[in-house]
């Protein structure tokens, strides 16, 4: 079964299709393109040309290169045009009867030996290949769009795919410059399986209102390093295939996360499937347009809720990495800082760290030595919070225990001026049980800074149920003062970034518990098809497995969702000490320094 695999028909010339053929005829293969339709053929050919054409001005690939490939691509009507290739790849739409159709016909008319490979990213491999007469030749070979820039490439066997056609695919893989990762048969695979869940998540955040299609996209962009948002990554993808890929995943595993949120099939049905309408979450120039253009849920430039209160002194509670962040980023931005901690020393070692840290940016040429001498002389390191008497804003970094949290902001309490505002960078515990151990919960807002505190732009600003209007219009104010984008949500666990974050490494690590795939294929998949810059396995190893489980069990406990549960491998491995990297082993082994 040693399949040469040098002439390849592709079958259905969407975007997807015309992709896939571009990608094979730039690496010497014979490419058959099959469409019923003479204008999908006529723009796959077009799209050919145009784009080996920017291929060629941007120094990838010669003229002469260019010729060849476009010589190497040829266009038909029929399937009978797929009788000698020795590979067929169908990417027809995403429904049973249409794919086993085209299996079907393809049974009578390729060779015995001809591999046949499904693009689908959400229906049953396993199904499709009983429907054939040679399923032991049919397997899924999954590209991501588009297709000539996106490495990987998801190779999905069935229990009846015989191997040497999964080792010839493979090799087709790499040979095409692809990163192939070996998966199963169930639906959404690696990459769509983890991301469609968090995508249906984002969804339901919108619906109930919970934060604005912006912030929540920008949350996730700033907070997690990722290249779109959730609700315009919908956009992109079609929010009617969304939904097709979720209703499989939920028929396959009755997990809520994958029960397609209302909002998804009410928007399908209004025709307002994304991008390639003009309009879904978002309203675009043009169907098929990239632009997004204003519309009724626009936010009004410039438009803030109402007048805030003056903040010139900022105190910054703790002794830790993102206090010292946070002093760094207020002081910076030309606030006067008190530094306080439990003990002068620990407040002192604060402040050393910031000089380190600013010295480092002198090093790098990102600020000069004029400034650097500024900002540290505008932060005072105390051992006592007394010393924020007469500060505007006070701002907690201490231990993520609201026993602790409590006490500190009932010292607060008595120590700040009337009219200070009071803020907590909790991550995970409720706000207003932070504000109720004060006699002016008014005065109390949750802002939650990003660990390095000088790197990451997002602050999320979380209101509780008493928090005064203008409480929350100074820490706008103040946020956009520090060169921080502050996105609005409300009092819940996990806000927006960890409560969309959280419950998608959670199934990344139940994959790996039910063997579905290795560590390594799960980072590789999210960060080639998903465009994360870490895989969740890096990224579990970094937070801190530790910190991971005890966001998990605070969502779980709070939104009462099974699918929620912390996956018991993250809490063997917690069990055991291993925290990830500060411990030397998470879900791997590091080297000690």
């Amino acid at each position: 079964m040693d399949t040469p695999l040098s002439t390849i028909a592709v079958v259905g010339l969407g975007t997807m299709g015309t992709g896939i053929a571009e990608v094979l005829a730039l690496a010497g293969r014979e490419v058959i393109g099959i469409d019923i339709s003479e204008a999908a053929a006529l723009g796959a050919v077009a799209s050919l040309e145009a784009s080996t054409a920017r291929a060629v001005t941007r120094g990838r690939i010669t003229e002469e290169e260019r010729a060849a490939a476009l010589a190497r691509f040829r266009t038909a009507d029929t399937l009978q045009a797929a009788a000698d290739a020795e590979l067929v790849v169908e990417v027809v739409p995403e429904s049973y009867e249409i794919k086993q159709q085209v299996f079907r016909e393809l049974d009578a008319i390729v060779s015995p030996t001809t591999i046949l490979a499904t693009g689908t990213n959400a229906l049953s491999v396993t199904r499709l290949a009983a429907e054939s007469q040679r399923p032991e030749r049919v397997l899924g070979l999954h590209f991501f769009n588009p297709a000539p820039a996106m490495k990987l490439v998801e190779v999905v066997s069935s229990v009846l795919t015989a191997p040497p056609a999964v080792e010839a695919v493979t090799r087709l893989a790499r040979e095409l410059g692809k990163e192939p990762v070996a998966v199963g048969d169930r639906p959404g695979f690696v990459a769509d399986g983890l991301l469609f869940g968090y995508l249906n998540q984002a969804a339901a955040m919108y619906e109930a209102n919970y934060a604005s299609r912006e912030d929540i996209d920008a949350a996730m962009k700033l907070g997690c390093g990722l290249p779109m948002g959730p609700l315009a990554l919908l956009d992109l993808i079609g929010i009617d295939t969304a939904r097709t890929v979720l209703e499989a995943m939920y028929a396959e595993s009755h997990d809520r996360l994958h029960a397609p949120a209302p909002i998804l099939g009410q928007l399908g049905s209004a025709g307002l499937t994304g991008r390639k309408a003009g309009r879904g979450f978002y309203t675009y120039d043009a169907p098929g347009g990239q632009d997004v253009v204003p519309d009724a849920l626009t936010p009004a430039a410039g438009a803030e809720a109402g007048a805030g209160r003056e903040v010139a002194s900022v105190g910054v509670a703790g002794s830790g990495t993102m206090a010292s962040g946070i002093a760094e980023v207020f002081a910076k931005a030309g606030y006067t800082v008190v530094l306080a901690a439990r003990s002068q020393e620990k407040a002192d070692t604060a402040k050393g760290r910031i000089a380190k840290s600013l010295e480092r940016s002198v090093s790098k040429g990102r600020l000069s030595a004029e400034a650097r001498d500024e900002t540290l002389g505008r932060i005072t390191a105390a051992g006592s919070l007394e010393a924020f008497a007469e500060v505007d804003l006070a701002v907690e970094a201490v231990a993520e225990d609201l026993e602790i949290k409590q006490q500190l902001f009932a010292a607060l309490d008595k120590v700040c001026r009337p009219g200070a505002v009071l803020a907590t960078t909790t991550s995970s515990l409720p706000v207003v049980a932070v504000a109720r151990a004060t006699a002016r919960p008014e005065d109390v807002i949750g802002m939650h800074f990003f660990n390095p505190a000088p790197a990451m732009k997002l602050v999320e600003v979380v209101r509780t149920v008493l928090t005064a209007d203008d409480v929350h219009a100074t820490v706008r104010a103040v946020c956009a003062k520090i060169r921080k984008h502050p996105v609005d949500c409300g009092d819940r666990a996990g806000f927006i970034v960890n409560a969309l974050l959280f419950p998608y490494l959670n199934n990344a690590i139940k994959m790996v518990e039910e063997h579905y795939a290795s560590l390594d294929d799960i980072d590789a998949a999210m960060k080639l098809g998903g465009g994360y810059p870490m895989g969740p396995f890096e990224l579990l190893d970094v937070v801190g497995l530790d910190v991971s489980l005890a966001i998990e069990k605070v969502l779980h406990r709070e939104f009462r969702d099974p699918g929620l549960a912390p996956a018991p491998l993250l809490e063997h491995l917690v069990a055991a000490g291993c925290l990830g990297r500060k411990t030397g082993r998470g879900f791997r082994e590091y080297a000690r320094r």
